[in-house]
Formats: structure tokens, C-alpha cells, sequence
């Protein structure tokens, strides 16, 4: 055996320092996932909000409908553009607006944010109609429209009294289910 080599089994360094392909590949593969996930989550954060504003709107439409057959009384609620408020109807047969529970107070939505009523029974209605929940249980079915820019969420009740909540293919492109 000859004498050991100090530099045997080391690579040897020549004067290129650069990076190679595959290194700056894998660099700009990490900053390009990195952007899209940025980009998302910007994005989604007002679609979010829209579903999630769509969530306790239709939580609380099947609280109330609950609420108006365990009390035996007529609640209502009503769409007013930037927000929604529940009503019962009084021994007169006048809507008063409902205040003895935390779930049906008066809501005012975001900035950019609006709710009006679609359909009652099938039939449009007014902007400012109020849509009865009656004490039997026995309700016709409705669709409630929440927009933003963005997207529009429709808010629909069967006869059951159930809530269910969806994006609307037509405003956003997408049929994406929300519920």
C-alpha cells in the first residue's frame, strides 16, 4: 500500500460556484407553490365570509322556524338589504320586531355584503316582505339571496322547515355546494 492521499476520496472544487438547473428549478417550483397559496387564500377570504355569513343566516331561519312551533306563536323575517331581522306577530296583527333572543337579533352583514328575499310559495316577492314561520310547522318553501362581490349564495327552505345553503353556478361559475 502507498502512502495515504489527503485529498483521495474528497471532490475536488474547481473555480465554478453557480447553482445548477436542477437547483434553481426546485427554487422556483417552491416560490411558485408558495404564491398560489398566497393567492388563495386572498382571494377566498371574501368567499369565505359569504359562506360563513350564509351559514348563520340559514342556522338561524331553522332556529326560528323551531323557535315559532315550541312558542306557538308566527315569527317572520325579513331581508333588508344590508342586513335581516326576525318579527313575531303580536295579539293585534301587527310584526314586531323579535328581540328576546340572542340567535334572531337584528343581523347587519359586512360592507359589500346584501340579503334580499327571492320567492315565497314559489311566487316573488317584494323586497320588503317579511316571510312567515308559522306555529304549525307547516311552512311554504322559500329562497333568500345573499350577494357580495364575491359571489351569491341562495338560501332555500323546504316545507320541512330545512335550511340548505349553496353558490350559485350562474353568478359564480362555479356550482360549488356550500351545505
Amino acid at each position: 500500500m502507498g502512502p495515504l492521499n489527503a485529498d483521495r476520496g474528497h471532490a475536488r472544487r474547481t473555480g465554478n460556484t453557480g447553482f445548477t438547473l436542477a437547483e434553481v428549478l426546485v427554487v422556483l417550483v417552491v416560490l411558485g407553490i408558495g404564491l398560489a397559496l398566497v393567492t388563495t387564500s386572498v382571494g377566498g377570504g371574501e368567499r369565505r365570509e359569504l359562506a360563513r355569513e350564509a351559514k348563520q343566516l340559514a342556522g338561524a331561519l331553522e332556529h326560528a322556524a323551531a323557535l315559532a312551533q315550541w312558542r306557538a306563536e308566527t315569527l317572520g323575517v325579513s331581508a333588508e338589504g344590508g342586513g335581516y331581522r326576525f318579527w313575531r306577530r303580536a295579539d293585534d296583527d301587527r310584526w314586531v320586531a323579535y328581540s328576546s333572543d340572542d340567535v334572531l337579533a337584528a343581523r347587519a352583514l359586512p360592507a359589500g355584503m346584501t340579503v334580499r328575499p327571492m320567492t315565497y310559495a314559489g311566487a316573488p316577492v317584494a323586497a320588503d316582505a317579511i316571510v312567515p314561520l308559522r306555529p304549525s310547522g307547516r311552512n311554504e318553501p322559500y329562497v333568500l339571496r345573499l350577494d357580495s362581490g364575491a359571489g351569491r349564495i341562495v338560501i332555500a327552505s323546504d316545507p320541512l322547515n330545512r335550511v340548505a345553503y349553496a353558490f350559485d353556478a350562474n353568478a359564480t361559475g362555479s356550482p360549488a355546494a356550500a351545505n
